[in-house]
Formats: C-alpha cells, structure tokens, sequence
C-alpha cells in the first residue's frame, strides 16, 4: 500500500482537486486546459492506486463519495500551501500590489494615503480597485481586500481596521438655511439624501420617532461617496462615515450638526490568503495600512462606536 501510494503523481492530485472544487470532469478539462477524457484518466488511476472510488458517477453529474470528500478538503489545502510556497519563493519586491475595496473607503480613506506607501516601498506597484462584492482572494487576481463584516472568513487572516459608523453631514449654506438644527427632531422636515431605511436607524438611535409616512429621499447612490457630493452641493442632508469626510469636515465644507452615530455593524478589515501571510508585498502593506490606521484620530475616536452609539447631541456652535 505505501508503496502505491509514494507512486502516486501530484499531476492526478491536481486533476482530482480541479473536478471536486469544480463539481465535474467537464468544467476541470476547461481550468486545466485538458480532455474532459483526460481528466477521467487520471481520477480512474488515483482510484485504482488508492483501491476504492472517490466519485459516484451518474449519466450527467458526478458526486464526491465520503473517501472523495476527504480527500478533495486535503487535496485542495495541500495544493494552495505549495501555490502559496512557489510564489513566496519566486516573489520579488518589484511586483504588483492588488488591493480591493468599496468605493467610498478607497476614495475618501485609503487613496489619499497610498502615495506614502509608494514612497516608503518605491519597488511595489499599486493597483486600487473598488467593488462592491467580496473578491474571492483564493481565485482572483488580487492580493488583498478591505472588507467589511465580521472578520470571519475561513482561510483569510483579518485584521481589524476601523468602525463602520454613519452621521447625518451637509454643507455649512444648507446648515444655515435650515435654521441651525438645534435638534435631531429638526432633520425630519429636512432634505435628505440616502436609504430611508438607515434613517430611520439613525433617528431611532438619536431618540426619534420617524414620521410614519417619511418623505422619499431626494437621492439615493449606490455608494456612500455619491450620497455625500449631493450634501457637498448643498442639495440634503446625508448619511456619511465621519472617518472617511473627517478632511471635509475638518475645512468647514461639510459639517457634522449631531454627535450621534449609528454603526452599520462590524467593521473595515484587511484580509488576505492566510498561507500568503509571508509574501514580502502583503506583509509591507499590511504593516503599513496598520501604522496608518494606528494614528487615525478620527478612527480611535469612533472605533468605540463599532459596538455601541454615542448617544449626546450638539447644536451648532455650541
């Protein structure tokens, strides 16, 4: 037996793994550039070598057995530790940095301070790109995510970067027109931008009872950064993370009327394979978006919001 089993070559593993993760002997000859007969081949001899079935074949579908099932969670770990190995090995420092996130944190948050990562590792090129869906890191062409949630996902280091928080902002001028809003009750008669569902968090959260029939929203964007350049422009009240306009509000062009924040639950995280928790590349930015994070005022004054809300109020120029 030990004998058949040190014969065995990695190159029917590698077809075994492709055909279990990809549910079929078709669709595996597509990734690995072979005949779907080919694929049959090699799944048949790693059968015979190991003397019992690791499919159940049926006339259009093919299913893991109980031998197949534990064999394909193995195969397909043992498979991404030696892709993690080979690239660690052949990674050098002047490669390209993948990163993903949402539009509004790239925009507001982490472009801004790319320039100080290229300067402190001028080797590393940089792409930034903004999705809203969870980029399969393990399958895509991409390093690393900011990802909001929870920070669990299985076979992702996380690292926690800030609270996803969220509080009413407009311009000064619009500020000005609605009279002060000396209190969070003002908001209900005043343009708003943004989800009615948020709104109604966040006036709950402030200790006010939503109008039973709200008003429609005079806009509403697909992303937070969107929602905001209306307030900006003078034309509502919107919904905005105070960490990512703190620039805005810090130059008087946006204003913040009300401490009270509401989290949208969890946080930002940075997250990558954990077997590529080594490459020289991930490891720069991870430091670095750690340091940065680190000296965020704004981020440690919020961060405590991630769980509960700051529940006091202002009014302006007080």
């Amino acid at each position: 037996m030990q004998d058949r089993l040190g014969s065995i070559p990695l190159s029917a593993i590698r077809v075994f793994e492709a055909a279990a993760r990809l549910g079929g002997f078709t669709r595996a000859a597509e990734a690995l550039g072979i005949s779907q007969a080919a694929v049959s081949w090699q799944v048949k001899a790693l059968e015979r070598r190991l003397d019992q079935a690791l499919f159940v074949r049926r006339p259009r579908e093919v299913t893991l057995t109980v031998a197949g099932e534990r064999l394909a969670r193995a195969a397909t770990e043992a498979l991404g530790l030696l892709r993690a190995a080979l690239t660690d090995l052949a990674e050098t420092d002047d490669g390209v940095l993948a990163i993903t996130t949402v539009q509004s944190l790239a925009s507001q948050w982490l472009a801004p301070r790319l320039g100080s990562f290229q300067l402190a590792h001028p080797q590393i090129a940089v792409r930034l790109e903004t999705t809203p869906r969870a980029v399969d890191l393990a399958r895509e062409n991409v390093d690393v995510a900011v990802r909001g949630g929870s920070g669990h996902w299985p076979g992702l280091d996380s690292h926690f970067l800030m609270p996803t928080v969220q509080t009413p902002l407009c311009a000064p001028e619009l500020l000005a027109r609605l009279g002060g809003l000396k209190s969070p009750h003002d908001l209900l008669a005043a343009p708003r931008v943004g989800s009615p569902v948020e709104w109604a968090d966040w006036f709950a959260r402030a200790g006010v009872a939503p109008p039973e029939a709200p008003a429609s929203p005079r806009l509403m964007g697909d992303a937070q950064v969107v929602e905001v350049a209306s307030a900006l422009a003078g034309q509502g009240v919107a919904l905005g993370s105070p960490i990512y306009f703190a620039t805005e509000i810090a130059q008087g062009r946006l204003v913040q009327p009300f401490e009270t924040v509401a989290p949208l639950g969890g946080g930002f995280w940075l997250v990558y394979p954990t077997e590529r928790r080594r490459v020289r590349k991930i490891a720069a930015f991870r430091d670095w978006i750690l340091a940065r994070v680190a000296e965020d005022p704004n981020i440690a004054r919020y961060a405590p919001s991630s769980s509960r809300v700051t529940a006091s109020t202002r009014a302006d120029g007080e």
